[in-house]
């Protein structure tokens, strides 16, 4: 498919200014058809999942690593409901990285994304990531300039292992603009039931919007890698981000291939005892 080819970052200089965040790239379909196509990904992505965690519950030790990273309100949490909520939960394991505790800033700032891994035969997914540690990071000054270069080699090193070890990783930054995200930020202001989603910090992180977006593009840069690249995910439809995602996991999955798993056990054998027991007194 050659969308999930478009939404890959080539090698080279960053410039977030010259992706769109609005675009369907090569989808000439309606939002209503979008969420369809969506609706029509889910039997692959369940069938795929399911196969892959057949696998993992006996030999396998592959698994998927769905990174997203994206500024607030960017639909890191809509890609979980939506997207990855397609397939069967009990597959699947959701991380989401706040700000590290004082155990975890004792130690390397990997440390806590290794403890949440996913195990052979599931799909793993991050809501925010080790990315944090160069990007906020960055921005806040929270580690000296020395440090955040360190990070980004330690990054690609742990990708590299993580590949190497049987987990594909796919990366996605979820472009929104500046001003649809004052469009949802005043959404939430507006609406009761989302008040909890709100946080005045946000406008915070916005004032540092420029900021971010360089962050933003020397980390892409410098992780984007041929094993571990990354993907542009135009997020202001929240629809096609969905639909994006949804194709970039497929084809994660698909390049995977996983099998059934064969019976390590005499299937006739089994089969005569079923149907030879005796009946219930």
């Amino acid at each position: 498919m050659n969308l999930v080819e478009h939404l890959r970052l080539p090698p080279g200089p960053v410039d977030l200014t010259q992706w769109a965040t609005d675009e369907a790239h090569d989808f000439d379909g309606s939002k209503s058809d979008g969420k369809d196509a969506l609706a029509e990904l889910g039997a692959d992505l369940a069938d795929l999942q399911e196969r892959l965690f057949a696998e993992g519950r006996t030999e396998g030790s592959r698994s998927v690593l769905l990174v997203l990273q994206g500024m607030d309100t960017s639909g890191k949490g809509g890609v979980v409901r939506h997207t990855v909520g397609l397939i069967d939960p009990q597959g699947v394991r959701i991380t989401s990285f706040k700000a590290p505790t004082k155990d975890e800033l004792a130690h390397d700032f990997l440390w806590r994304i290794e403890k949440a891994l996913p195990a052979a035969g599931l799909v793993g997914v991050f809501d925010r990531s080790h990315y944090e540690d160069v990007l906020i990071a960055r921005v806040r000054e929270l580690a000296s300039a020395e440090e955040i270069e360190r990070r980004y080699g330690a990054i690609n090193d742990f990708e590299q292992q993580l590949v190497a070890s049987g987990t594909v990783v796919v990366k996605c930054m979820l472009h929104v603009s500046h001003e649809v995200q004052k469009e949802r930020l005043l959404a939430r202001l507006d609406d009761p039931t989302k008040y909890w989603k709100f946080n005045p910090g946000d406008i915070d992180e916005r004032e540092l919007w420029p900021d971010y977006r360089e962050a933003y593009e020397v980390a892409l840069e410098r992780t984007n890698t041929e094993i571990a690249p990354w993907h542009v995910i135009p997020a202001d439809k929240k629809w096609y981000r969905n639909l994006a995602v949804g194709w970039l996991l497929r084809d994660a999955l698909q390049g995977l291939n996983p099998q059934w798993p064969d019976a390590d056990f005499d299937i006739d054998e089994q089969r005569a005892r079923l149907v030879d027991e005796a009946p219930l007194t």
